[in-house]
């Protein structure tokens, strides 16, 4: 009987173990302590680039040089990490601050620029009218100064507007509204000069789309533009606290390892930690200091300057407001009239009476907020100019009141005591103290910008500088090991 022919290979010994998927073919044995070695022409198992570098940051970190290297290098990030973000941060607050100067408040004081020359145009249209026939040069004039002046602001509001903002349509209607606006006043004076009722209807009507349609839209405008340069202040003045911390702990770091430097070798100074440590806290006091200053600036130029303009423009505009129902109130003859609680008045001397108390407030709040004698003259000024303002007004009332139209006139646009030099008194004074407080404000937001001039570039200089310095001072130690 013939039997199968028989393996001349033994079997693997008891107990060893065989590579895992080859039956048959022993593991080979390694050192000690470690695994055994893969047997010839099995590939090795693949390891990930982070999982070798992260066993290598464990092998430098169990020698002296291996941990000088890691500190040397997290030094030099953590300071140019701070000069990066400094930079970055104070760029950004340096130019919302030349945005405050040069951008947003012009457009803000333009915009109520706007407003004013259409209530001025408003308030000439009524006492050129009031003039009948015989309209001076002066009154003309301004009025066409007035249209002028808002056109030309409506130019420039349109070339900063944002496209398809609210902004830019406000701007085209008032566009649109304005030639129509002129073409009533030019209606009203026509039919005034032949002598025409009508154009006494022609005049209430320009008015009131002066007043219920192109004076709201500018408000809105001026609205619009105040709140742009609110953001803008809100950018430049917050606290650079990421740069404030990280500059901070860069300082720390640093301290550490001298004093670690200190500890191993007994040597007061590393002169590379040292420049690294000095060029750091120039960077962070620099910081500090110069944003202080800028901030104080700012909030002054806000606190002394925007507020006071704020308050200044509103009164201007009540004043020209009053003097508009003034005039209106004359020319409409008691055409127009409400009634309150059953008592009947007329419109044009009730908006009077509530513009003059407007008028009242702002000059009192404008006196509050004026800091020196330029500031608080003018206001002053206004004040006793509306007190007699006030007073002869009272004496027109009373005139035309008692069917004395003419003598009503004569108190309000004749050639000596009338309410006339009152009002061009007030806007004076107002004018004035806006001029006043304006240069106030250029003169704190300028040296609050200035603040910050050069201060992302040092920084970014002083970062590397010190950055260098982290890296020479480790690497005069790591000498020491060659």
């Amino acid at each position: 009987m013939t039997h199968p022919p028989k393996s001349s290979a033994a079997p693997p010994p008891a107990g060893s173990a065989g590579v895992a998927g080859l039956p048959g073919i022993p593991a080979q044995p390694g050192p000690p302590g470690f695994p055994p070695a893969v047997a010839p022409g099995v590939p090795p198992a693949r390891r990930t680039a982070f999982a070798e570098g992260a066993e290598r940051l464990r092998a430098a970190a169990t020698t002296e040089p291996g941990r000088l290297r890691i500190i040397g290098a997290v030094l030099a990030l953590l300071v140019v990490a701070f000069g990066a973000v400094t930079a970055w941060q104070t760029s950004a607050r340096s130019a919302a601050a030349d945005d405050v100067l040069r951008r947003s408040q012009p457009l803000s004081y333009g915009a109520a620029g706007i407003y004013r020359s259409l209530a001025d145009a408003n308030t000439a249209a009524s006492s050129g009218f009031l003039a009948g026939g015989q309209e001076n040069a002066p009154s003309r004039e301004r009025y066409e100064k007035d249209i002028r002046s808002a056109a030309a602001g409506l130019v420039t509001a349109a070339a900063n507007a944002e496209p398809g903002s609210a902004s830019e349509e406000t701007i085209a209607g008032l566009n649109r509204l304005l030639p129509e606006y002129k073409g009533l006043i030019e209606r009203a004076r026509t039919y005034n000069r032949q002598g025409y009722p009508v154009g006494g209807a022609y005049l209430r009507y320009a008015n009131e789309k002066m007043q219920k349609e192109m004076l709201p839209a500018a408000e809105d405008l001026y609205t619009t533009q105040n709140r742009r340069l609110d953001a803008d202040y809100a950018d430049a003045t917050p606290y650079p606290w990421a740069a404030i911390g990280l500059g901070l702990l860069a300082l720390a770091a640093l301290g550490w390892a001298q004093h670690r430097t200190y500890r191993r070798t007994h040597r007061v100074l590393n002169h590379g930690l040292v420049a690294a440590s000095a060029a750091t806290a120039v960077a962070l006091l620099w910081l500090v200091v110069g944003h202080m200053v800028a901030r104080s600036g700012l909030d002054g130029s806000y606190e002394h300057g925007i507020r006071s303009l704020n308050v200044l423009h509103d009164a201007r505009i009540a004043s020209l407001k009053a003097r508009g129902n003034e005039n209106l109130s004359l020319v409409a003859r008691g055409a127009e009239t409400v009634t309150v609680d059953g008592t009947t008045y007329d419109a044009y001397y009730r908006d009077f009476d509530q513009d003059m108390a407007v008028l009242g407030k702002g000059l009192t709040e404008a006196a509050r907020l004026a800091d020196d004698q330029g500031g608080t003259a003018p206001v002053k000024a206004a004040e006793d100019d509306m007190a007699v303002w006030k007073q002869r007004h009272a004496a027109a009332r009373a005139e035309d009141e008692n069917g004395n139209y003419q003598q009503a006139l004569d108190k309000v646009i004749g050639a000596k005591g009338a309410t006339a030099e009152c009002f061009d008194g007030v806007d004076r004074s107002l004018a004035r103290a806006i001029a006043h407080e304006r240069a106030e404000f250029q003169r704190a937001a300028g040296d609050g910008r200035d603040a910050m001039t050069g201060l992302p570039e040092g920084a970014a200089f002083l970062a590397v500088l010190g950055a260098a310095g982290a890296v020479a001072g480790i690497g005069r130690r790591l000498s020491e090991y060659r």
